[in-house]
């Protein structure tokens, strides 16, 4: 057959090809862009909530296993859909534990998730970006700048994912977002991320109470993060604007450390009954993380100014001692140094926790997350 002959066949594959609909990810859709597709297939309303159980409570990755649809079904849905879970997972052990998951994303970018043992809690810590927009000069991922913002289902396909490399007796207990990213720069992903894994009919069903969101501190977005119902960490780590600036250039450009606690102060108010966000239960406090870093802000005088500046404030205090990673100019504190702080604050009258640094030496720490490179 001559050149000629074949060239028409040709085009109209390459044709066929860029004119073929892409199939729908069934794990992108909420309950309504599920009700419009079975609609769509003149099915029953109820078909949707079906198809959401099987994707976030049972995590199948084929339509075909979606038993309580028909045949005829199934088989219609895998002409036009798929389960776009994640295909490619590396998983490295730390010697506490504490395993990081580093998941390949559909294009070609990848994102950490760390989970983390602790007695009888399994905590996954989960990215909402790749890379991150803020500079936090004592954060690895910092370094990296955004790549880009996650979608929602790729924040949920986190936990999808880990869920599925449990062991026997393993259950997730608690889930924090405070991995790669500021999640408060990636709030619409967020907020839909967060009502798809507590959704307690077809979601993954993870209560609230059981979810933390941390955050540099992106003042404006608090109220609307509170009105989730779940759990919110500031990330504060200064006493003063001088020191913020050198720590966390781009959050304290953005909010100074006045105004980043007049919001705090506005939205989780000293006493229950002065409830001003509706949805957020009133014995719900508001918990800020301080990463003490080796002489640039863990002296008693930072502690007793810290102090001052929570002073009256119905909230609790996480101290995490700096986790070093390779090219930081920055020093882990001594142990001394760390209870010192402690001691200052618990005097003044707060509650106060020293989290535990766990997955160090795989870089799974506060702080270590996106060196994506390591073996």
């Amino acid at each position: 057959m001559s050149l000629t002959d074949t060239a028409p066949t040709a085009a109209s594959a390459v044709h066929s090809r860029l004119t073929r609909p892409v199939p729908v990810n069934l794990l992108s859709l909420d309950l309504c862009s599920a009700e419009r597709l079975v609609q769509d297939y003149g099915w029953p309303r109820y078909r949707a909530q079906q198809m959401l159980r099987w994707v976030y409570r049972r995590r199948v990755r084929e339509i075909d296993s979606m038993t309580d649809l028909s045949r005829t079904e199934r088989d219609a849905l895998m002409r036009s859909a798929v389960i776009g879970r994640c295909l490619t997972c590396r998983i490295l052990e730390s010697v506490d534990g504490t395993r990081k998951f580093i998941l390949r994303l559909d294009d070609g970018l990848e994102v950490e998730s760390v989970l983390i043992p602790d007695a009888r809690r399994l905590t996954l810590c989960v990215s909402t970006q790749v890379g991150c927009t803020l500079d936090c000069r004592f954060c690895l991922t910092g370094m990296m700048g955004l790549q880009r913002n996650l979608k929602a289902h790729e924040i949920v396909d986190q936990v999808l994912t880990v869920q599925d490399q449990l062991g026997a007796g393993e259950r997730l207990t608690n889930l924090v977002l405070m991995g790669m990213g500021e999640p408060l720069a990636n709030l619409e992903a967020v907020s839909e991320a967060i009502r798809r894994l507590t959704n307690t009919s077809w979601g993954v069903g993870i209560a609230p109470r059981r979810i933390t969101l941390s955050t540099a501190g992106l003042a404006t977005r608090l109220r609307d993060v509170a009105a989730l119902g779940v759990n919110v960490a500031v990330s504060l780590n200064a006493t003063t604007n001088a020191q913020r600036d050198r720590l966390m250039p781009a959050a304290n450009r953005l909010h100074p450390l006045d105004s980043l606690l007049a919001a705090c102060r506005s939205i989780y108010p000293l006493h229950p009954k002065e409830q001003r966000v509706p949805g957020l239960p009133p014995h719900r406090k508001l918990t800020f993380e301080y990463v003490l870093i080796a002489g640039e802000n863990d002296t008693e005088e930072d502690a007793r100014r810290l102090a001052k500046l929570l002073n009256g404030m119905r909230c609790k205090i996480n101290l995490i001692a700096f986790n070093p990673f390779p090219g930081s100019p920055y020093q882990r504190p001594a142990e001394a140094a760390v209870l010192r702080f402690q001691s200052v604050l618990r005097g003044a009258g707060f509650d106060v926790l020293i989290r535990k640094s766990k997955g160090r030496d795989v870089l799974g720490a506060c702080g270590q997350l996106g060196r994506l490179s390591q073996p």
